[in-house]
């Protein structure tokens, strides 16, 4: 949670700006946050919230990050399913990492699977936005091959697991996954690019009064494969790491919600996004165990210190975070990682289930 320095700070920076009066200490109000990466503070009686950025979560440096995340938000907001940006407030001495302010989302945590359709019509929602220019996708992430890109995101990040303490069946069932992943990469032709969010986990959305799904958290959006967003909301890891969204889901509950987003998006793009659907779904859930190897390496790092202008403001250090929250992702982390968990996971993708039914034949 913000500390009170940070809300004089940040009270100090919007009565400069000019669009809110004069604030203090009194109409900031610091709200708890699930997430590693920010601060969130309220401003009472604007239905706003300030993002105020601890980390970059793509190593970009305080301003590239900022103006990135002002790109994710502006991008995505004609789908009706994120909030608004209203202002940027760049990096300075008081705000090293600058802030955004955005719409504050009257809802509650997502509860699932009771609206899974929910989730799968908001990112639906967003997948088919129109495609700008490849010339106007900057700042986001636009890479030539968004298999080979994210690919290459896993293997950086599965430099971790020989120093993350793994037990060795789970290593072993890793890098078996790793080496499947890597063959893919074969195969001729590839999905079509969408406007995606990368970090798609229900935590990180609210259901709105109005039935809305919304997504709160949008940092990560980049132009990608929409199979990616679909996995990260449903897999084991994503719908058992944040408490309040909590949920098991089956494979029932699965196949209904990849059916609801092939039903929303236009008939051209669910008929080439589904033959990839199953094999990017053991990707992504790659890219998530692999990061929780990176997190329990990184987190017992000391935390960054000094002038970073211009530098990778990456920084999983557990200084950054109220202990709770850390404790939390331990927690969450320790599961993930051990062998017992990794078995129930593949077992989705090599067992006869609706899911594998609705996606194709199993995996063996």
């Amino acid at each position: 949670m913000a500390s009170e320095e940070l809300i004089s700070r940040l009270a100090g920076r919007l009565t400069a700006l000019g669009d809110f009066g004069t604030m203090s200490s009194d109409t900031l109000k610091p709200i708890p946050t699930t997430g590693l990466a920010h601060d969130h503070v309220r401003l009472n009686g604007y239905n706003l919230l300030a993002r105020v950025p601890k980390q970059s979560q793509l190593a970009l440096d305080a301003e590239s990050n900022l103006i990135y995340q002002a790109a994710c938000f502006k991008r995505a907001a004609a789908s009706g399913h994120t909030p608004h940006l209203h202002a940027v407030l760049p990096p300075s001495h008081d705000l090293p990492m600058g802030a955004l302010i955005v719409d504050e989302i009257d809802g509650v945590a997502l509860p699932l699977p009771d609206h899974i359709e929910a989730l799968a019509q908001a990112l639906a929602a967003i997948h088919t936005l129109p495609l700008p220019p490849v010339y106007d996708r900057p700042p986001l992430k636009n890479p030539p091959d968004a298999l080979a890109d994210t690919f290459s995101e896993i293997m950086a990040q599965s430099a971790y697991i020989a120093a993350a303490g793994l037990d060795d069946d789970a290593e072993s069932q890793i890098r078996e996954e790793l080496e499947a992943a890597g063959m893919l990469l074969a195969q001729t032709g590839r999905p079509p690019v969408t406007l995606i969010a990368f970090d798609a986990h229900p935590g990180n959305f609210l259901l709105a009064a109005d039935g809305r799904a919304v997504l709160v958290d949008l940092e990560k959006a980049r132009y990608g494969v929409p199979a990616f967003d679909l996995a990260h909301a449903t897999l084991y890891t994503s719908t058992t790491w944040d408490v309040a969204t909590y949920a098991e889901l089956s494979a029932d509950h699965v196949a209904g919600f990849y059916a609801a987003w092939m039903a929303a998006v236009p008939g051209p793009l669910a008929e080439t996004v589904a033959p990839w659907l199953l094999d990017l779904r053991r990707m992504m859930w790659l890219w998530s165990v692999t990061w929780c190897a990176k997190w329990r390496v990184k987190s017992k790092a000391a935390a960054m210190t000094g002038d970073r202008t211009g530098r990778s403001t990456e920084d999983w250090s557990a200084e950054l975070t109220d202990p709770a929250l850390v404790a939390h992702v331990a927690d969450r982390v320790d599961h993930y990682l051990d062998p017992a968990t990794i078995e129930r996971v593949r077992q989705e993708w090599r067992t006869d289930n609706a899911l594998t039914a609705l996606l194709g034949n199993k995996i063996v």
